[in-house]
């Protein structure tokens, strides 16, 4: 993370049309966590990604995050994307219920002393069975098996509403704020315009 202050002004600052703005807050933990061992509810896995297509990784994003506005990934030519997926330092998880794709957890160890949880998502309907909670354990655990001083992740505003404290409960403490500006998504077809329905869409 960088150290470098914005220079976004104090006050009200507008965003162009067929844009949106989020807060991101990122937090940080530098000791691991007691953690009491916690397993899957019958049914679901963890499985470590093996690989496969583009669009069968694309399509599982876009099932995790659509609801999020989860849309880097979407944007990636189908070269960077595929560099991004064969990094050595990059492992992907994915939570399957009974055979089915229903969530996304990444880990990325590219910076050394550290680790970034990159991806944490379950689909709608997975919530509430403490599925998130057995995954962030999982996480933690697997960060924390590294040589590193420091585990770190980022949320944002149009994440879900129970995100933000659902990382502080897991050991992380928040560090700092940053404002992300960027097209709309929606807009361009890299999501549905019915994405994300709890942030409005800003036509130009």
């Amino acid at each position: 993370m960088s150290s470098k202050t914005s220079a976004i002004p104090a006050g009200y600052s507008d965003i162009p049309a067929g844009h949106i703005a989020s807060v991101v807050t990122c937090l940080e933990m530098c000791k691991k966590p007691d953690i009491a061992p916690r397993a899957l509810p019958k049914g679901f896995t963890l499985e470590r990604y093996s690989g496969g297509s583009l669009d069968q990784y694309r399509a599982l994003f876009r099932k995790v995050g659509a609801d999020w506005l989860w849309f880097s990934r979407l944007l990636m030519s189908d070269e960077k994307l595929a560099a991004v997926l064969s990094k050595a330092t990059l492992e992907i998880y994915v939570i399957r219920h009974q055979g089915e794709d229903v969530g996304l957890m990444e880990l990325d160890f590219g910076v050394p002393d550290e680790a970034e949880l990159v991806y944490l998502g379950l689909v709608s309907g997975t919530t509430g069975q403490g599925i998130g909670r057995v995954v962030m354990n999982a996480a933690t655990e697997l960060a924390w098996s590294r040589p590193i001083g420091r585990f770190w992740v980022h949320t944002c505003s149009f994440d879900h509403p129970s995100a933000l404290s659902f990382y502080c409960r897991s050991g992380f403490v928040p560090f700092a704020f940053q404002v992300e500006v960027q097209p709309d998504p929606r807009l361009s077809g890299a999501l549905p315009l019915t994405a994300a329905s709890h942030v409005p869409i800003i036509r130009p």
